[in-house]
This record gives C-alpha cells, sequence and structure tokens, in this order.
C-alpha cells in the first residue's frame, strides 16, 4: 500500500497482482479477471455497484497522442511525470541516422505534436543506420524519408507531421510553432540560418553531431557531441561549440562516417537531456555541452548556465 501518482488526476493507494500459472489469453481477459475479483468485496461495501457500469460519455474522456495505452509509465508509477512532456510540439530538423532515433524516442513520449523536417530520400544506406528494417520492395520505392518515418511511428502516435522540405530561408516559416527542436542536419549556411531563427523565436534546442575516423589500424574511433542551447544560455553556440562550417551534406565526397550503435547512443543523449531541461530527470550540473570519446568512453560535460 503506498500512495503512487498515475497521472491524469488519478492516484492508487493500493496496488495488487494475480497471476495465474497458465496466464491470460489476452488484455481483456486480464482486467475482467481482476474487475471480477475486486467486485465481491466492493459489493459488501456498498451493495449495487459494478465495475462493468460505463460511466461518462466518450466525449468526456480525455484525448491521448497514443494509438492505445502508455501501460509501461502507469505500471511504474511514471505517469504523472511522464506529463512533464505533456504539450510540447517538437520538431525534429533532420532525420537521418541519428535523427530518426531520436524520433525514435520522442514518439513514445506524451509530446501534442512531431514535426519532421528532412528533403531527402530514404535509401538502403539510410536502412543501416535507422531504427527499424525496410523491406527491399519499401527501399525501392525510394520514400522521402520524412513520409516513411510518419509511416512507421503514426501507428503509435497520433501527432506526427511530416515536412518533406530541406529547411532554408524560404522554408524557414515552419517552424513557427514549435516549443524544442532536434538539430540533426549537415553544417552548412542552412544549419547557421536555422539556429538564427530558432534564436529569434525564443525555442530551446539540442545540436547534435559525430566526428568519426578510421585509424591506421583499421579501427573506429571519435567523438560525439550534445550541444544544449536555452534562451537563458546560448553563448557558448557562437563560441564554437557548433560548426556551420563546411559542405556538409552537398559533398558527395566529403568524409561523413556513421554507424547505427552510435547515432543511436546520439541520440538517447541529447532526448535525455531535453528531458533533464523539462524536469523528467534528475539534472545537478545543469551542463548545456557534452561530449562522449569512444576510445575510453569518457563522457565530459562542460558549459553551466
Amino acid at each position: 500500500s503506498a500512495n503512487t501518482n498515475l497521472g491524469h488526476g488519478l492516484t492508487a493507494r493500493h496496488s495488487c497482482s494475480n497471476k495465474p500459472p497458465e496466464g491470460y489469453v489476452d488484455y481483456h481477459h486480464k482486467m475482467s479477471t481482476y474487475a471480477t475479483i475486486l467486485a465481491g468485496p466492493a459489493n459488501v461495501l456498498q451493495p449495487g455497484v459494478s465495475p462493468r457500469l460505463i460511466c461518462g460519455a466518450d466525449e468526456d474522456d480525455e484525448f491521448s497522442v497514443f494509438n492505445y495505452l502508455d501501460t509501461a509509465s502507469s505500471r511504474v508509477g511514471l505517469g504523472a511525470l511522464a506529463r512533464k512532456l505533456d504539450h510540447e510540439v517538437v520538431g525534429i530538423l533532420g532525420v537521418g541516422g541519428t535523427g530518426s532515433y531520436i524520433l525514435d524516442l520522442v514518439a513514445k513520449a506524451p509530446v501534442k505534436e512531431i514535426r519532421l523536417y528532412d528533403g531527402d530520400e530514404f535509401l538502403s544506406h539510410n536502412a543501416f543506420r535507422a531504427p527499424g528494417a525496410p523491406s527491399l520492395e519499401e527501399l525501392r520505392e525510394a520514400p522521402k524519408k520524412v513520409d516513411y518515418l510518419k509511416g512507421i511511428y503514426s501507428r503509435m502516435h497520433r501527432g506526427i507531421v511530416a515536412h518533406p522540405v530541406q529547411l532554408k530561408a524560404e522554408t524557414l516559416g515552419l517552424l513557427d510553432g514549435i516549443a524544442f527542436a532536434f538539430i540533426s542536419m549537415d553544417a552548412g549556411e542552412e544549419k547557421r540560418a536555422v539556429v538564427a531563427k530558432l534564436e529569434a523565436l525564443g525555442v530551446p534546442f539540442i545540436d547534435v553531431g559525430m566526428g568519426l575516423e578510421l585509424s591506421e589500424n583499421g579501427s573506429l574511433g571519435g567523438i560525439l557531441r550534445v550541444t544544449t542551447s536555452t534562451p537563458e544560455k546560448r553563448d557558448h553556440v557562437h563560441a564554437g561549440r557548433i560548426s556551420f562550417d563546411g559542405g556538409g551534406g552537398q559533398d558527395v565526397y566529403a568524409s561523413n562516417i556513421q554507424v547505427a550503435d552510435l547515432n543511436a547512443l546520439n541520440a538517447c543523449l541529447a532526448v535525455v537531456k531535453w528531458k533533464k531541461l523539462r524536469g523528467f530527470y534528475r539534472d545537478l550540473e545543469n551542463e548545456h555541452h557534452s561530449t562522449y570519446t569512444t576510445d575510453g568512453g569518457m563522457l565530459l560535460n562542460g558549459d553551466p548556465p
């Protein structure tokens, strides 16, 4: 017995578990069994009550951004904590390797809307550094990255909006209305314009980066970067923490080594920092810049407020 805040105005004072050896046939079987167990004692306390009475019309139910119940948060008592992420409109600017993993994680949060920005097609090389496993037929169709990913994650989250465009001066207006942004796009003048736009809007953002190189002995090494910018602290961004130079994705001969596990790790570090900013995770240092070095597994924080 303990008071557990499940969110949505619901507090549980007790918890119980009834697991038959053979298990349950389905979720309805499970919940109806619990209802039957509790109904007898409840009728003793208040004759006439029934777990099968439906109270309230469907329109009284609170709208959920998910297509099915988030039982993961409620079963461990994190419902109230998850609500700290409610009502947020999140933009993911670039859904390549790291950006697609950011989407995978953010889609499991109860944010109001997730906007995807990327004008590139989803091709075979993308399949090897993104979550999931597309079929050969899907790759042959060469869908836009944002459309392909929306098709997958809309099965779970209702608020995904795809913008199959490159972010540049003519399309920056599409960023209006977002409350937070993840930037996972190549360096270049387009990125500089995006950062200026977000700063003008007063939007906090996290920029991710990855620098890997193949050594002479044949092993891969490098550094992952997560740089946070908030209205309270932006000076470090323009002091060299984020690079705006280089041809980026426009230079087909540029070295741009990426591997799925490091893409996923870079995304995890970024999403954890976002959740720190929103009070979901404890944040003792309030760092605005972190680097992870693969050689030695060293994680360094810097740029406190």
